[in-house]
């Protein structure tokens, strides 16, 4: 099993979202990238900007955290993903992000069409349909609820 720990900017712009796309693939998800050992996540996250998009982002504020479960290519994967708001000063909702790495592109989405974008992990998709809310903070999961397991030693 691989475990993934991501920091996710929440780009809001005009009313869009910033969503990625690895090219190939039938999913968007938010951009921002893993975290490395020992660093902090919001500079991971502000790091991850700058190689994706090639602009600084700003932080704003801690929004919350998903987790997910996923197979891909037959191996187990785990994903923590800290959600931040961020503004990044030059984007703008009528121009496609230029990608600075190869195997990436960008689209601005309205919350609306998050689903049809195939948006993951789908946990996000409540979020940002809710996100005039102010949250305190945003827990989501794609896991489902494990059924309880009776206490031996109750009898």
């Amino acid at each position: 099993m691989k475990f993934h720990y991501l920091a996710r900017a929440i780009i809001f712009c005009d009313g869009k979202v910033l969503l990625a796309h690895m090219k190939g693939a039938e999913n968007t998800f938010l951009p921002g990238g893993h975290i490395e050992f020992g660093e902090k996540a919001e500079a991971g996250l502000r790091r991850e900007i700058k190689e994706e998009i090639g602009k600084d982002a700003q932080d704003r504020r801690f929004i919350g955290a998903v987790e997910c479960a996923y197979t891909d290519n037959g191996q187990e994967n785990h994903e923590i993903d800290l959600l931040f708001e961020v503004g990044v000063p030059g984007l703008d909702p009528s121009e496609i992000p230029n990608a600075r790495e190869s195997h990436l592109e960008f689209l601005w989405s309205a919350p609306e069409e998050l689903r049809a974008h195939n948006l993951l992990p789908e946990a996000l998709i409540e979020c940002l349909l809710n996100w005039k809310q102010n949250y305190k903070g945003y827990w989501g999961s794609s896991f489902s609820l494990p059924a309880l397991i009776p206490n031996q030693d109750d009898s």
